[in-house]
């Protein structure tokens, strides 16, 4: 047994400290981001945010309304084999960019076969690939890593979910070009609830992505943000992607029916890991296992649009705080001052 003394932080216990800015309007900051990815090589150029690859927010119907803004969805693991290929063969010519769309697979070999068929019957046009899951701490998880850099060495590979440093290393030199990090931070998570296990999400961003940058590689920080300014803390502590389910949850371009209570329209979102997804996608909740995912109903909120200018205009307007003209440059003039109290929440919240 080992107890670690050093405070680790989560988003709500910081505010970015303002500094002088040559910046006049939040029309000056340029919110895109160019990487070259250390295995695949490939070169990105967009927005780094990705819509989570939950079956409610990683939809096609997502993947088109933000790829056409320059953003990205994972696409969640439930879509056939033929709706994925006619997706991705239809990608080269919607005008949308190879990074609109990543395609998500877990490590069992049935996972492996169904993204080796898409691949094959779309042509090769997938090149960019999420290998997600809930523990990312195993060999099998590692090895299954290596194998799919090593059969598709142009691919780009995001794969999680880590919380430190150590991991985030050994993916990377496994073939990992982004490692996606956060253990139970999200809205619909329940895995601290369930094991006690987890990594307050700054602490673990700052960590892991001094971590990858080290060895030119590239974090995506997923779970944790509620609000705007979650993702301007995100990308101040070295995220270099963010990845959002909650925030994006309840439009028309997720999955899931409308639902009428008191007058008022929701929709359903609940996490991967929920009752809900087993007995939709598993046939219920394995013998072995506990659930850690919860359903919710969120407030309906129409086309995704609206809610992209929000997130976007505050990551815009945290960079003018700071007096950075590119986001790239809002970790390095980032200052973090430790708060117990954020909001004035005497009306009550918004």
């Amino acid at each position: 047994m080992h107890i670690e003394e050093s405070i680790k932080l989560d988003f709500k216990d910081v505010l970015i400290r303002p500094k002088r800015s040559t910046l006049t309007s939040r029309s000056e900051v340029d919110i895109h981001r160019e990487f070259i990815f250390h295995n695949s090589g490939q070169k990105y150029h967009g927005i780094p945010i990705i819509a989570a690859n939950m079956d409610s927010t990683g939809t096609i119907e997502m993947a088109h309304s933000l790829g056409s803004r320059s953003l990205s969805v994972a696409l969640h693991k439930h879509y056939s084999e033929d709706e994925l290929v006619a997706f991705f063969q239809a990608l080269p010519t919607s005008g949308l960019s190879a990074s609109t769309a990543f395609y998500s697979m877990g490590i069992s070999r049935a996972d492996y076969d169904k993204f080796t068929a898409v691949m094959n019957r779309a042509g090769g046009t997938i090149e960019y690939a999420c290998i997600d899951v809930a523990n990312g701490y195993t060999e099998g998880f590692i090895n299954f890593v290596k194998r799919v850099r090593g059969a598709y060495p142009q691919l780009t590979i995001m794969a999680g979910n880590v919380v430190t440093g150590d991991i985030t290393e050994e993916l990377i030199l496994a073939g990992a070009d982004i490692v996606k990090v956060g253990i139970g931070p999200g809205s619909v998570c329940t895995t601290r609830k369930m094991t006690g296990v987890g990594y307050p999400q700054l602490s673990a961003v700052i960590e892991c992505a001094d971590a990858a940058h080290g060895l030119g590689g590239q974090i995506c920080a997923d779970g944790g943000c509620s609000v705007p300014g979650d993702l301007a803390k995100a990308y101040g502590g070295g995220a270099d992607f963010i990845m959002l389910g909650g925030m994006l949850a309840g439009h028309d371009e997720c999955a899931g029916e409308l639902v009428e209570r008191d007058g008022k329209q929701f929709k359903r979102f609940y996490g991967m890991s929920s009752r809900a997804a087993m007995e939709k996608h598993a046939g219920g909740v394995a013998g072995y296992r506990a659930t850690e995912g919860k359903e919710v109903l969120v407030d309906y909120r129409g086309p995704v649009a609206n809610t992209l200018q929000d997130i976007l205009g505050g990551v815009r307007s945290a960079c003018t705080y700071v007096g950075a003209h590119k986001l790239k440059e809002l970790t390095k003039r980032t200052t973090f001052i430790r708060v117990t109290q954020q909001l004035n929440e005497v009306f009550g919240r918004s």
